[in-house]
């Protein structure tokens, strides 16, 4: 007992002769006064993989490339990707610290509450935990609708096209395959963490393997391309959106870049089923978003040099019915060969893609959500942070398929009010981000210590600068996209976020205050 007492205290790195044979990982956790119940059999390549899937630029991209389009064009797609890639990498880094330092599901707010101090630890969690769960479960919420509405968009053209009499699914309908991916996700989430590992590659090896084809064959196949000197330095400020500000616009046209390149800390939620996880949580963070930033550039120089009518891709008179990149995949194929069935099953590829993505939003979802409530944070914890016989968290699995489902329905009265749900994603997450790297540099910069994986001396300046970035990208994501501003134009993410923000801290006062002690020890369970 005297020894477990003193192996916390020690850094992660350091493993006592009495714990020599255990997992370094697992030795952390005991540390931190965590008992292991989750299966530790997840490798680095497992961790990355899924993390990799996740960011899945397919997805990102594919889906908001309209936006990309729309507000810059070209020039917004490329170099607000290295913008945007280069802040983010900075903000991996320091997460990656941070992770090496607490490899445990909890992740953010179990970081938040080491950092900020005793006195400030379960308010610093409890924000940073509620800004993360509803961050996730925004995620998934979109990457799933996202999916559903590709889908429509597959049976369209599969049916001849918005101008050839193609079956359009009504809103309902888009609904209901919203719901019927998040069944399968839940199922599959259900399994064995094995077998999550073998999908989690799978869906890397799909995403790597994807992008390059449909950067090669779409060029090569389309009959009419874009010159070099359009795909580098094109501007698009013909947006129809009555805002004249070429650096407004192109600020917009971030979105894109920056939705594709979130959810990476599903490294730190797997941690606690990771081997070797104080070293492969961090690894996993960076080389997800390192491979990421690499492979989505590709992509999106590939099609771009397909585009050639930047207000017909964005009609909704096309036979996509205004969905850019199926368009793009369409044509390209259908004026080659006379049909496009080609297009059609390169959507498919994208498809699968996202497929992959959503799975694993939904395991970083369940993992956040057991952490969390294994803390007592969440309504009826005792509950979530139950794990069934193969060592999943399995109520928590089917938690986060039903709020990501509940946060759709908002598809119905307006698609506008759920656009907003992509912004959510990325500011919830990303505020979830920031504010442990802020403690970090702040409150616990002198005695804070680090794990295998540190940034020595450069460590307080890349996350100060990180912490900067998330706040320029939370207000830019909460401006206006189009004037003049009515209830169909409001960008509704501010409003949103506000509500969550009021109803978060008025619960935290009226009764979490009295109860929540910040993220406790289980060892004597």
């Amino acid at each position: 007992m005297v020894s477990a007492i003193q192996n916390r205290t020690l850094p992660s790195h350091v493993v006592t002769n009495d714990d020599a044979s255990i997992d370094s990982g697992h030795n952390r956790l005991l540390q931190l006064g965590y008992k292991q119940e989750l299966k530790r059999d997840l490798s680095v390549v497992s961790n990355f993989a899924l993390s990799f899937s996740i960011i899945s630029v397919l997805t990102g991209i594919t889906t908001l490339y309209n936006t990309g389009l729309n507000f810059g064009g070209p020039v917004s797609m490329q170099y607000g990707w290295f913008l945007a890639s280069a802040f983010t990498m900075l903000v991996a880094l320091s997460m990656a610290e941070i992770c090496s330092a607490y490899p445990t599901s909890g992740g953010l707010y179990y970081w938040s509450a080491k950092l900020a101090g005793p006195k400030r630890a379960p308010f610093a969690s409890w924000i940073t935990g509620w800004f993360n769960i509803i961050g996730l479960w925004a995620g998934t919420t979109s990457v799933d609708f996202s999916l559903a509405q590709l889908i429509q968009v597959i049976i369209l053209l599969s049916t001849g096209g918005k101008n050839g009499g193609g079956y359009v699914a009504s809103k309902y309908v888009v609904l209901a395959f919203h719901g019927g991916i998040l069944l399968l996700h839940g199922i599959i989430n259900s399994l064995p963490i094995y077998v999550l590992s073998f999908l989690g590659q799978l869906g890397a090896i799909w995403n790597v393997l994807g992008v390059f084809v449909l950067m090669i064959l779409i060029p090569s196949v389309a009959t009419e391309r874009a010159s070099a000197k359009f795909v580098f330095t094109h501007f698009n400020a013909d947006n129809g959106n009555e805002i004249n500000s070429r650096p407004y616009m192109f600020l917009l046209g971030l979105l894109m870049s920056q939705y594709t390149l979130s959810g990476y800390d599903a490294s730190a939620h797997m941690t606690e089923e990771t081997k070797g996880a104080d070293r492969n949580g961090p690894k996993g963070i960076i080389s997800a978003v390192g491979i990421s930033i690499i492979v989505g550039w590709g992509y999106i120089v590939g099609i771009t040099f397909a585009v050639t009518d930047i207000p017909y891709l964005l009609s909704e008179n096309n036979d996509a019915g205004g969905y850019a990149i199926a368009e793009i995949f369409y044509q390209s194929f259908k004026r080659r060969y006379g049909n496009g069935i080609g297009g059609i099953i390169c959507l498919a590829i994208v498809a699968v893609a996202i497929f992959f993505c959503g799975m694993g939003t939904i395991t970083s979802n369940s993992r956040m959500a057991y952490a969390f409530s294994r803390d007592g944070a969440m309504p009826f914890s005792s509950l979530w942070h139950k794990v069934n016989k193969q060592d999943v968290p399995i109520y928590a699995v089917w938690l986060s398929v039903f709020m990501s489902f509940c946060m759709a329905l908002t598809s119905l009265g307006s698609i506008v009010a759920f656009q907003a749900m992509v912004s959510i994603a990325v500011i919830g997450l990303y505020i979830a981000y920031a504010l442990p790297i802020f403690f970090r540099v702040t409150l616990a910069r002198k005695h804070f210590v680090a794990g295998p994986f540190n940034l020595g001396r450069y460590g307080i300046i890349i996350g100060l600068v990180a912490v900067i970035w998330v706040v320029i990208i939370s207000i830019l994501f909460s401006l206006p996209v189009s004037y003049p501003i009515t209830i169909e134009t409001l960008n509704y993410t501010p409003v949103a976020l506000g509500c969550f923000i009021i109803l978060v801290v008025s619960y935290w006062l009226i009764s979490g205050r009295h109860w929540f002690k910040g993220p406790i020890t289980n060892l004597e369970k």
